[in-house]
């Protein structure tokens, strides 16, 4: 009798350990992380036109900034290489597109007559370069290229070493940062407690 006592207060004890045991384990978190971002992704979200831009706004600019970091520090080290202009050496920038679902190049004048691009980023790209021939200031610009994508573009200033090494016309220094974005992607990863 007073040995099946002593069992049976073991066991509690034993599931309790087997418990924290569990918990413990670094492959559970990852699995909890997942399962918690895949309900915040099936949460209703409601997101004005205006968020969405806003948002657009603020992610197209910090990563343009990463983008220039990564990309001067290693133009810096190779002695200015334009074979890095294409981006895709760059593992801190193709981390960047992951997380935020988007792509990023430089795009510079001869992308006036991409066929790849669409109709308005081609316009866009052609009004940029005519603000550059003419020395006219350049801004940052969002547009809507049709119903699930936008495009952040960033003009690089003419004195840097991203547009004096990547331009492809050394008379017409010209390169723009373009950032595609999946509005879908926007959304889903939108912290609703954030929207101003």
């Amino acid at each position: 009798m007073n040995r099946t006592f002593s069992l049976l207060s073991f066991l509690p004890f034993s599931f309790l350990l087997l418990f924290f045991a569990s918990s413990c384990n670094p492959e559970r978190t990852q699995n909890t992380k997942a399962l918690a971002q895949e309900m915040n992704d099936h949460k209703i979200k409601r997101v004005t036109d205006a968020q969405l831009t806003t948002t657009v706004d603020e992610w197209g600019k910090s990563l343009v900034l990463i983008a220039r970091k990564t990309l001067t520090s290693q133009l810096n080290k190779t002695a200015g290489d334009p074979a890095l202009c294409t981006l895709k050496a760059l593992p801190a920038i193709q981390k960047a597109e992951a997380k935020y679902a988007v792509t990023i190049d430089l795009l510079s004048a001869k992308d006036t007559a991409n066929p790849v691009l669409n109709t308005k980023e081609r316009e866009l790209l052609g009004a940029y370069v005519y603000n550059a021939e003419n020395k006219l200031e350049q801004t940052d610009n969002i547009q809507k290229l049709n119903d699930t994508l936008l495009v952040y573009n960033s003009p690089v200033p003419t004195g840097d070493l991203i547009c004096k090494t990547c331009a492809d016309n050394a008379a017409l220094p010209f390169v723009v940062w373009r950032i595609v974005f999946s509005k879908r992607e926007v959304i889903r990863r939108i912290d609703p407690k954030k929207l101003h």
